[in-house]
């Protein structure tokens, strides 16, 4: 019988074979295509020292096709938890170097382990992606993985935030975990997504195409936006992750955490004064504007290069986080769109979702027109905005900077899709179309049999003008709580998200509704 020193040598060394992972020669190959491996992910992701790994010695079972003489480190993934900035975590990395981090029954059931303890413990949930696949030689088990950790992704959906890291690459089904979770992350020439690739692509439709036009993220970040972030290195991915997570609570049943700063505190903006210019059709950057309006300047960016017609961002107001869903004059003149629609209804849920306030910022003259739009179904992604802004009940603050028309003023979170507080600057126009298109409508006969159409129509223009393109008519209907200088925004929305902070709002009981998808 072994001493128990003998034991505690064995177990040692058993667990330096395992850190190996795939062996140096793979180690090293991995690491030339300028990639981390799956443990220096955790990590880099994990405080110093906290991270504690789950199942190291579990392998696989299978004995098709000479698998029997197969090992696989860990059956190529590293599960466990840790701390993120002093808060608990749960996370697995997939282990390329480890038979392509091929996904099998005992893969499967690893990380399954680790996202049935995250929902217990009301942790969030990070999965760094980095596998060739389905074990093909495990045959229906390696489906059958997938599809329970698809179910766990259903069942965490609004508990728990999830969060995907693409590392490498993704492919077919595994494709479909990252796209059930809340944000995605991918990093630039290394990490691509498809459900087929470019050579099952050409043979079936003749196109020819690269991984990196296909499914690189570049593509996935301005295109199809499947990728929430496009980060230029692994390093970038992980440190944006943690930042990511920093406005998040653990968990659906908390609030986000308060983090007070130098910047948290009341002050007037003088330069808000002047950021509207004088001519309504002249473009802004919103972004400039939001900067001035949170704490430090600081905010963070899902979604950056998708749809830049409408912002959605994570920042703070008095140390609050806040989600900001905002129009972006300097694009598309701020039009919704279908691709905006989107980004903006998944947003809003999530935050909804996580108890995350919402501010709105409007400065938008419609839906945008086109054949393009309509036979696209703008009339059901639209619907998904004003959905989504009906279903949310976290405290919902609106700030109407200049155009708000149309049924674009309701998408953007108006009074009547029960926003809390709605300010407006005397820059707001709030009406049902702009001036010159109500007049030619309003006043066609007046115009065309007048002497002088052009001068006649000025003048209907610059009357629709004074009688509806402002903020006072929507303010004597109680549609905007306060009309307001700029320079007093932040400290009349700090207070508003104070006030609402304790909210409470009760919808009627049923299952779940059915967004128009």
């Amino acid at each position: 019988m072994k001493k128990v020193s003998e034991k505690i040598l064995d177990l040692k060394q058993r667990k330096h074979l395992i850190m190996q992972m795939g062996g140096k020669k793979a180690v090293e190959a991995h690491k030339a295509k300028g990639k981390l491996t799956a443990r220096e992910r955790l990590d880099l992701f994990f405080d110093r020292n906290t991270f504690r790994e789950v199942d190291m010695f579990a392998t696989h079972r299978c004995t098709n096709y000479g698998m029997e003489e197969v090992e696989i480190a860990s059956d190529g993934v590293v599960c466990g938890y840790g701390l993120v900035d002093g808060r608990p975590v749960y996370a697995y990395a997939q282990d390329f170097t480890s038979r392509a981090g091929s996904l099998g029954e005992v893969q499967a059931r690893k990380i399954c382990k680790v996202m049935d303890m995250a929902m217990k413990s009301g942790v969030p949930i990070v999965g760094m992606n980095d596998s060739g696949g389905a074990r093909i030689q495990e045959g229906i088990d390696a489906l059958a993985g997938f599809g329970e950790i698809f179910f766990r992704n259903s069942a965490a959906s609004g508990v728990i935030p999830q969060i995907s890291a693409i590392m490498g690459p993704s492919a077919g089904g595994a494709v479909y975990s990252p796209a059930m979770t809340d944000f995605i992350f991918m990093v630039k020439k290394t990490s691509h997504m498809f459900i087929t690739g470019p050579e099952v692509i050409k043979s079936v439709t003749g196109e020819t195409v690269d991984f990196e036009t296909l499914g690189g993220a570049e593509t996935h970040s301005t295109k199809s936006g499947v990728c929430h972030f496009a980060c230029e290195d692994e390093a970038e991915a992980i440190s944006d992750i943690r930042i990511l997570l920093s406005y998040l609570p653990a968990n659906n049943m908390e609030d986000p955490p308060i983090v007070k700063g130098d910047d948290s505190g009341r002050r007037y903006v003088p330069e808000l004064d002047t950021i509207i210019p004088d001519s309504p059709s002249a473009p802004y950057d919103m972004i400039t504007l939001i900067r001035h309006l949170v704490d430090d300047g600081t905010l963070f960016e899902p979604h950056k290069t998708f749809a830049p017609n409408i912002i959605t961002c994570f920042a703070r107001l008095g140390g609050r986080s806040i989600g900001i869903v905002a129009s972006q004059p300097s694009v598309l003149a701020g039009c919704l769109d279908i691709n905006a629609s989107d980004k903006a209804a998944r947003f809003i849920r999530f935050c909804d979702a996580f108890n995350i306030p919402i501010l709105t910022i409007a400065d938008v003259p419609g839906f945008l027109p086109g054949t393009q739009q309509e036979w696209g179904g703008i009339i059901r992604h639209g619907a998904k905005m004003l959905w989504s802004y009906a279903e949310a009940t976290v405290p919902k603050l609106l700030l109407i900077t200049r155009k708000d028309y149309g049924g674009a003023y309701i998408a953007m979170s108006s009074k009547h899709l029960g926003t809390d507080f709605a300010f407006a600057w005397p820059s707001a126009e709030i009406a049902v179309m702009g001036a010159e298109g109500a007049a030619n409508i309003i006043h066609r006969r007046e115009i065309k049999d007048a002497l002088d159409p052009d001068e006649k129509r000025q003048e209907k223009v610059e009357e629709y003008k004074e009688l509806f393109s402002n903020p006072y008519v929507a303010a004597q209907r109680g549609y905007v709580d306060s009309v307001i200088v700029p320079s007093e925004s932040r400290v009349r929305l700090m207070e508003a998200l104070e006030i609402s902070s304790t909210k409470r709002e009760m919808r009627p009981a049923k299952k779940h509704g059915n967004i128009p998808l």
